[in-house]
């Protein structure tokens, strides 16, 4: 069943602005919106002001709007003002909201106040028919989200609950999907016979931008290799599902989570940019990590033995998220040494895949050189829909598949808890690098290039 209201929570906030009003009018503007929508914020602004900074925050990220539909998206909208400490916010939003049969509530929030949201919603009567929506991250280690599971489910059954991670809204990475199952060239293949490593790095060409205080308690482990790098990782190893229900696709999933061998801690690089320890809201002595390198493997029938290499960090040379599946060379080299062949997912910016093959290089003598096979999915297919648009979409429509299970999340915890709480010390790297170079001993001849860099090698191999 469609909800026919959306309540959002923190409407005010930097995620609002950037990501959920610019979602909602890409809705808008295909026609799939038509519910009211509330913001909730403490900010005392007024109804005219509220929409002035949605209609800002969608013209920024959309240039060429559609006046009608962003005139249809503004009279949709309505701001509650109250504190989420205070009581009497909650029974105004029931007032404003009583006649809607299923609401859907989007804490668009610090995590620390979704316990709380979630038992005055549920003293004012809205949870018994609302659908509640709640940003990563989920907890901060094992226990915290053990916890806080715990307090959402004597309020909330899990049905109810649909907790984000934003990457799982992606075309891209919904893509490795498709890849794998939908195309029998590459599953005879796609397994410890034939793959020698998987190599996945999400970098980001920028720094903490003036959110020194929350990201010194967060780190990147809990930050984007907890939730983001371990959930793409389930989509490039899992096992087909039996269908494509939510249900199925969440097994298969946790399956992989759990044959994940507990992580060597030498196996694990942590860094940190040079001058972190100056920016304002910083611990003078802190040890966060900006940056985080490990090695893995999933000791499961179809993956034993393959080395898996994670790489996360901030001040990187380009921001850039891909993934490198390499094979294994053939058992005689008939043609001399060269490079293996492998399939590289962007799942950034100019998203696609190259797969890397060896062919004749022209002249008399049989030596070959690499060439690539290249898609960019906006070349062939073109503007396609944005994470939150889909996500937005599929809360309203009830369908869970492109959100995380609770087994899930908590499994990624689990993972990583001995690194948690027993980190290694962090190693100091310059801004503009590929973070210390302890990293690159990680992956035996160091890893594989990326980004532009990976862009340059093709163009001069062709």
């Amino acid at each position: 069943m469609k909800a026919d209201a959306l309540v959002l929570f923190g409407a005010t906030g930097d995620l609002a602005k950037k990501k959920l009003f610019p979602a909602l009018y890409d809705l808008e503007d295909l026609g799939e919106l038509d519910v009211q929508i509330f913001g909730v914020a403490s900010s005392k602004w007024t109804q005219e002001v509220f929409k002035e900074n949605v209609e800002s925050a969608v013209r920024a990220r959309k240039p060429e709007v559609d006046e009608a539909a962003l005139n249809k998206l503004l009279g949709e909208m309505q701001l509650i003002v109250g504190d989420y400490e205070d009581p009497q916010t909650f029974v105004a939003l029931a007032e404003a909201i009583k006649d809607f049969k299923l609401p859907v509530i989007y804490l668009a929030i610090a995590p620390e106040y979704f316990a709380k949201i979630a038992y005055e919603l549920d003293r004012v009567g809205i949870t018994k028919r609302a659908r509640v929506v709640v940003e990563k991250p989920f907890g901060r280690d094992l226990d915290s989200a053990r916890a806080l599971d715990a307090e959402l489910k004597t309020i909330l059954p899990e049905e109810q609950i649909y907790r984000i991670d934003h990457y799982l809204g992606k075309e891209a990475v919904e893509d490795l999907l498709v890849f794998r199952f939908a195309n029998t060239l590459f599953e005879p293949v796609w397994n410890r016979n034939y793959v020698s490593s998987i190599q996945m790095t999400m970098a980001e060409n920028f720094g903490i931008e003036g959110r020194g205080k929350f990201y010194d308690g967060v780190g990147a482990t809990r930050d984007v290799l907890q939730n983001h790098l371990l959930q793409v990782l389930t989509m490039l190893t899992m096992e087909p599902p039996i269908d494509m229900t939510s249900d199925a696709m969440q097994n298969e999933k946790i399956k992989v989570l759990s044959a994940i061998r507990d992580i060597n801690k030498n196996d694990v690089v942590r860094g940190q940019f040079e001058g972190y320890l100056d920016e304002a809201g910083v611990n003078e002595n802190s040890d966060t990590e900006t940056f985080v390198a490990m090695k893995m493997f999933i000791d499961n029938w179809r993956w034993a033995g393959v080395p898996i290499y994670l790489r996360t960090g901030k001040k990187m040379p380009e921001t850039v998220l891909e993934v490198i599946v390499e094979f294994k060379q053939p058992p005689r080299a008939l043609f001399g040494k060269a490079a293996s062949n492998h399939v590289r997912f962007r799942l950034g910016a100019k998203d696609g895949v190259d797969i890397s093959l060896q062919a004749k290089k022209p002249g008399t003598k049989l030596v070959t050189e690499s060439v690539d096979l290249s898609v960019e999915f906006v070349a062939e297919f073109g503007d396609r829909q944005g994470p939150y648009e889909r996500l937005l979409r599929a809360a309203m429509l009830g369908d869970h598949f492109r959100f995380t299970r609770i087994d899930a999340v908590l499994q990624s915890w689990q993972i990583l808890e001995d690194l948690l709480k027993n980190p290694s010390p962090v190693i100091g790297y310059e801004g503009g690098s590929w973070g210390p170079t302890e990293a690159d001993d990680l992956v035996p001849g160091g890893w594989t290039k990326v980004g532009t860099e990976a862009d340059e090698i093709n163009k001069g191999a062709h």
